[in-house]
């Protein structure tokens, strides 16, 4: 099925999925608009004392994430998001910059990208990182 499944609808899965787990860590999520270059999520702490942003990237399986422009706080990796429990992976922006993939072709285009065998140290749903929303 996930050969199949409309991309759009594995994004919003992902994306959701993950405003679940931040709203029950107590963060406001603030969603951007869809389908835009940029961040995906803008998170504030109940007292709006802290806020991040945060790029959510979703995967039907073990494949690589585009990384083309990471400029959020957080990049959130939801791999395998047809499944009941994805399996997440949390990187900061410094640390996802650190394993970016990239090759350049023929005619100059780069493109980049995070290799599953790179980011799988991040795995385990360490949502600690990007902490309580509770102030």
């Amino acid at each position: 099925m996930s050969k199949n499944f409309p991309k759009q609808l594995t994004s919003n899965i992902g994306l959701f999925y993950v405003c679940l787990e931040l709203s029950k860590l107590g963060w406001n999520v603030l969603l951007t608009s869809r389908n835009t270059k940029g961040v995906d999520l803008v998170i504030h702490s109940q007292e709006a004392k802290r806020t991040h942003t945060t790029q959510v990237k979703s995967l039907t399986g073990r494949e690589a994430a585009n990384a083309s422009s990471l400029i959020a706080d957080f990049i959130v990796i939801c791999r395998k998001v047809l499944d009941c429990k994805p399996e997440i992976f949390i990187l900061t922006k410094q640390e996802a910059a650190t394993i970016i993939q990239v090759r350049t072709n023929k005619s100059g285009k780069q493109s980049q990208w995070l290799q599953y065998r790179n980011y799988e140290i991040f795995r385990d749903n360490n949502w600690d990182k990007m902490g309580s929303g509770w102030d």
